[in-house]
């Protein structure tokens, strides 16, 4: 058994409700797996970030996956003087759309695109938050089943995959129908509500744009079987 969270951004209160969900199906040891795009456009960055590092601190089996906004985040501490270098659109880290003021907000740093602070930004971010986002991998395998933030570039091996790709990509990944080796469970693509494709699992109900965030738990003979979790118990996730 295995549990799945999708992109939280930012909204610490929707994770500590996911972790209850959780804790109540499966008990404080349950593994769980995190699909990335931890910080933006919600509230507590900051505190996602720490209460996942004090959960892996306290030993639990927490996989913690990187996505492309976490990447961001950490771009932009590396050089802070062109945030618009730090998205694939163009626009900037600190643009609406985004969401990176309201992890510096999070932080108490104020900042706009015209001002990014990013020298308050350095001094007020632990190390140890940059050093945890900076350690996070990109992808996680377990009994058939390969989680990753946005998917992967279909038909090719893990060994030649792009990061960039694992990241980021959207409609090579998204429009293509026949079987991968593993069923993929992803976020990113920010659906209405989580989604069964068959040979992949969105995941992202759009907990970024004020939805709840999903938890899914795998289960069943080889955790084949896919559930979402809610206050009233499990619901199947079937294509």
């Amino acid at each position: 058994m295995i549990y799945a969270v999708p992109d939280i951004h930012g909204h610490a209160r929707e994770l500590d409700r996911a972790l209850a969900l959780i804790e109540v199906d499966g008990g404080a040891e349950a593994p769980v797996v995190f699909l990335g795009d931890l910080c933006d456009r919600g509230p507590d960055t900051k505190g996602v970030i720490d209460r996942l590092i004090a959960g892996r601190a306290a030993g639990r089996d927490w996989t913690v996956l990187r996505g492309n906004h976490d990447q961001m985040f950490l771009d932009f501490l590396s050089d802070p003087n062109d945030p618009r270098a730090h998205t694939r659109s163009g626009i900037s880290w600190l643009h609406d759309r985004v969401g990176g003021i309201a992890t510096l907000a999070s932080y108490g740093v104020t900042a706009t695109e015209r001002h990014p602070n990013g020298q308050a930004a350095a001094r007020a971010i632990p190390e140890a938050h940059k050093a945890f986002l900076d350690s996070l991998p990109y992808y996680h395998e377990r009994a058939g089943k390969l989680f990753v933030h946005a998917g992967i570039h279909p038909r090719l091996p893990m060994t030649l995959q792009d990061p960039i790709d694992m990241m980021w990509i959207r409609e090579t990944f998204l429009d293509y129908t026949d079987p991968h080796p593993w069923l993929i469970v992803h976020g990113h693509t920010a659906l209405d509500a989580p989604q069964h494709f068959g040979n992949r699992i969105d995941l992202d109900g759009g907990a970024g744009y004020g939805r709840p965030l999903a938890v899914a738990v795998f289960d069943g003979p080889e955790e084949a079987d896919c559930f979402l979790l809610g206050e009233g118990g499990r619901a199947p996730l079937i294509p």
